[in-house]
């Protein structure tokens, strides 16, 4: 499965946002160099900002870099005039949508997409294709579509509202199953219900050829799947890096997040540092055996890091390791001693825990 990364386009889309250029060329180029095979920094038809941004990266990247544009010829105009690798052409897919977005019947959207297809092309532009509210949209009318565009190599199907659940996305790419290949299908998810990552990760496991992902999971009302949770759980559960960098992947997210001015809870799964964070004593003493005790992951593995904290909580196991560490003889007497020190002294981490022990009992 490719990604795609849409943070810079739809984190620029929520409200009190206003990224500048210089804060989405520096991203990108962090993202770049991740390995990422797409990159979706901007609109082009929404502004200078977002023609300069597409223009300036447009040929210097190993990502391609895509341009958002509507079924409109002045959208595409402005993605191909910007030299955008690719032209993402998206519509309303849904009864719905085209009733109250587009005001439109289907057989004038399935023209007008096509029309817009053919016209990138003839401009020398390469389309992808994206359809808005897709997982609320019959599947029917989904295969429709995928006929009407037979040789665009990516049909995004997007859950605009974040509406679905990891049994759902299922249920509903298994019914585009032998009309549809897997392989040209992608996938934008929004995290509404929480379930942006998970149902990412449903896609892949059926088979998909892209997914869209953001960083911290930025963008529209609760966000995208995150970049960062879709990475780590398909390197750790499924042998998959999905062809990132892996050991920088922490790093970058965090960068990335700190040049536009985006904060995320220390808890947040994988980039938190709390999450590597551990105190307990029966915690500690595990983590002092074998890490892999109670964590999923060496978080080393993705650029992060472990904090093993010691104090109050440290009891006479943690302590014993760690007076044996320093090389200190961890006799009962020099335990209890230890654990008062850790008490009065702490929360200590691991190097200064060390430190105290050969300090304390140094002969």
């Amino acid at each position: 499965m490719l990604l795609n990364d849409v943070t810079l386009r739809e984190g620029d889309q929520m409200p009190g946002r206003s990224y500048t250029a210089d804060q989405k060329i520096a991203c990108a180029r962090e993202l770049d160099a991740l390995g990422l095979p797409f990159i979706q920094p901007g609109f082009p038809a929404t502004g200078e900002k977002d023609r300069a941004v597409v223009a300036t990266l447009a040929g210097t990247t190993d990502a391609e870099i895509v341009a958002l544009a509507r079924a409109l010829e002045p959208d595409i105009d402005a993605a191909v005039d910007a030299d955008a690798d690719v032209v993402e052409v998206f519509v309303s897919a849904s009864d719905r949508h085209l009733e109250h977005l587009l005001g439109t019947a289907r057989e004038e959207m399935l023209t007008m997409l096509g029309e817009a297809v053919e016209y990138v092309r003839d401009r020398g532009g390469t389309p992808h294709v994206t359809l808005a509210d897709a997982f609320r949209t019959d599947p029917a009318h989904l295969r429709e579509i995928f006929a009407t565009v037979p040789d665009v190599p990516f049909v995004t199907l997007a859950d605009t509202v974040g509406a679905r659940t990891p049994v759902t996305v299922r249920r509903h790419l298994d019914a585009l199953d032998e009309a549809v290949s897997f392989d040209r299908v992608g996938v934008h998810f929004h995290d509404d219900m929480g379930c942006g990552t998970a149902n990412a990760l449903a896609a892949y496991d059926v088979g998909v050829g892209k997914a869209d992902v953001s960083v911290a999971s930025l963008g529209e009302r609760a966000g995208n799947s995150a970049l960062e949770e879709v990475v780590a759980a398909c390197a750790v559960d499924l042998g998959d890096d999905l062809g990132v960098d892996t050991e920088t992947l922490v790093p970058t997210c965090r960068s990335v997040l700190a040049r536009l001015g985006e904060g995320y809870d220390e808890r947040k799964a994988v980039l938190g540092r709390e999450i590597h964070e551990h105190e307990s004593g029966i915690h500690t003493a595990a983590m002092l055996a074998d890490p892999a005790t109670l964590e999923p992951y060496d978080p080393a593995e993705f650029g992060g890091e472990r904090h093993l904290v010691f104090g109050a909580p440290t009891g006479e196991s943690g302590a014993r390791t760690l007076l044996d560490r320093a090389g200190v003889d961890p006799d009962p007497e020099t335990v209890q001693v230890f654990r008062e020190r850790l008490a009065e002294r702490g929360p200590l981490d691991l190097d200064s825990a060390l430190a105290l022990a050969a300090e304390e009992f140094a002969e």
